[in-house]
């Protein structure tokens, strides 16, 4: 590591060698000087300074104003305040001013150590705490994975991998990054396979998780209360690691009373998983009863257009009393605008629900905008972008406001996304669907281990276009691709973000509710 120089001002410099020279003899160069207007200008003509130690009362201009002026002109160099006064209204103005750290004098060596040991070295030292424990789990996660795991045991271990991803992601760990995505890699290998065996089953009893068509009668339902008015988020596309990307932020005005999760049906889109949300049906069950609000894939016009009579219709099956109910959906800033404008109007209602499409454009958008390609390039910085959407959006400002009442929010979603990078070769007809992670379709040729197939649909619960209609969903990150024209969609689509088939990311979808602090 190269020698790290510090700027130390303080008018009584003479009285600090004994400091000065520990510092040396641990392999610290310092630079001194007796009064601001010195600190000033050693910091505008030595770039190699790496932190300033600033006394907080000198004559000439004092510490809390040379700080200012440093941080005008460099604003990223760490300065520690050094104060004999411990007056709350001094402490307050360095801490507003950014200062890095404080010392109380008389300081001791061990003090000064730590300080620059957490200002320097922090980010090393974190790098190799975050390596030497995810190290320690690699294996008992490598265990779980190979268990034979209960719908429960990987939600568990699904949410051990994104924490991992996380604290990874924060400590820069390249190496640690890597062996974490084959862990996780494989955990989807492993996770297709549960699904592939457990999820007609599930369809047919109750003994699987609780999944998209029973989200609200379970998870929302039950806490409605006539005394507090409940909010509804759907950020359709949410997945389980951009929910943790936001709750820091919706922390600061909500307490966070439980996080929960519910599977996605399949296909994890939205058309059949969302419609199944609000109608509380499964897609089949939504053709035979409401056949006027349901669309099969290739039929012409939107496929979500009744989410709000669909919710009606549950709703009224639900609730033996009349709940005041409203359904919003937002799909452009005009909608966005609208929302937090009124959202304290809609605290009138028992039931408020919002649809918000951001982040499913978002994953669309990437695919057709290299721009966003270059923002969204891996999952770090897809969930990096995520954040700062939120932290700017109007429904963040909606959501303040809304914070204001006492009332209950639950954010969810209708599925999650997962970055493809296998293709998969798949023959059809004219009639098969476009998307890239399912196709519905008649006499389809695809390479078997690579999907789920359903010959049947009603043994999924989903309608059936044709009398010949199979169902297929991709495992793991693969995606389809026609054989024409295949290197060039090939090089299009790798690396995008897509839904439709089996993973972690797409079918584990998390469920909060929070309340306003």
């Amino acid at each position: 590591m190269d020698k790290i120089t510090i700027l130390w001002a303080d008018d009584e410099i003479d009285l600090l060698k004994p400091q000065l020279m520990f510092l040396e003899n641990k392999g610290y160069e310092v630079v001194t000087v007796t009064n601001g207007y010195d600190a000033l200008e050693e910091c505008e003509s030595n770039n190699e300074i790496d932190v300033v130690f600033l006394d907080e009362s000198m004559p000439g201009i004092t510490g809390l104003e040379t700080l200012a002026k440093i941080k005008e002109s460099k604003p990223h160099l760490p300065v520690v305040m050094i104060t004999k006064n411990e007056a709350e209204n001094v402490m307050e103005e360095a801490l507003g001013s950014q200062i890095t750290d404080y010392l109380i004098k008389p300081v001791n060596p061990n003090q000064i150590l730590l300080t620059l040991k957490k200002i320097i070295d922090n980010k090393r030292l974190v790098r190799e705490k975050t390596s030497s424990d995810y190290q320690q789990e690699f294996r008992q996660i490598f265990m779980q994975i190979n268990s034979g795991l209960d719908f429960e045991e990987w939600v568990e271990v699904y949410r051990k991998i994104i924490s991992w991803e996380i604290k990874i992601d924060e400590s820069n760990s390249t190496a640690m990054s890597d062996i974490l995505a084959s862990q996780k890699s494989e955990a989807n290998t492993e996770f297709s396979k549960y699904i592939a065996k457990n999820y007609l089953r599930w369809i047919k009893s109750s003994e699987g998780p609780v999944m998209s068509n029973n989200l609200l009668r379970s998870k929302v339902f039950p806490k409605i209360d006539d005394s507090v008015p409940t909010l509804l988020v759907l950020l359709d596309n949410l997945r389980y690691d951009q929910w943790k990307m936001i709750e820091p932020i919706l922390s600061e005005f909500y307490r966070v009373e439980q996080e929960d999760y519910f599977y996605s049906i399949l296909p994890t889109s939205t058309q059949y998983s969302r419609n199944a949300i609000f109608a509380g049906m499964m897609p089949s069950e939504i053709e035979r009863y409401h056949a006027q609000w349901w669309k099969n894939d290739m039929d012409e016009g939107g496929k979500n257009l009744h989410e709000a009579e669909l919710l009606e219709e549950l709703i009224g099956r639900t609730f033996r009393k009349n709940l005041r109910f409203e359904y919003l959906k937002v799909t452009n800033a005009s909608h966005a605008k609208q929302i937090q404008d009124n959202i304290l109007n809609y605290m009138q209602n028992g039931l408020t629900v919002i649809v918000y499409n951001f982040i499913d454009m978002l994953s669309h958008a990437r695919t057709e905008m290299e721009v966003l390609k270059e923002l969204a390039g891996d999952e770090k910085a897809y969930r990096s972008l995520t954040r700062s959407w939120f932290e700017n959006s109007p429904l963040w400002q909606a959501l303040r406001r809304a914070a204001e009442r006492d009332i209950q929010l639950f954010v969810t979603t209708d599925h999650g996304t997962i970055r493809v990078n296998t293709p998969s070769k798949v023959v059809g007809d004219r009639e098969t669907t476009t998307n890239l992670r399912y196709k519905v379709g008649r006499n389809l040729q695809y390479e078997r281990r690579d999907v789920l197939e359903v010959r049947d649909p009603q043994e999924a619960m989903l309608p059936r276009p044709n009398v010949s209609s199979t169902f297929i969903f991709a495992k793991e990150d693969k995606f389809f691709l026609y054989p024409n024209n295949y290197n060039y969609y090939n090089n299009y689509y790798r690396n995008t973000f897509q839904h439709g088939g089996i993973s972690l990311e797409e079918m584990i979808c998390p469920v909060v509710r929070l309340r306003a602090r």
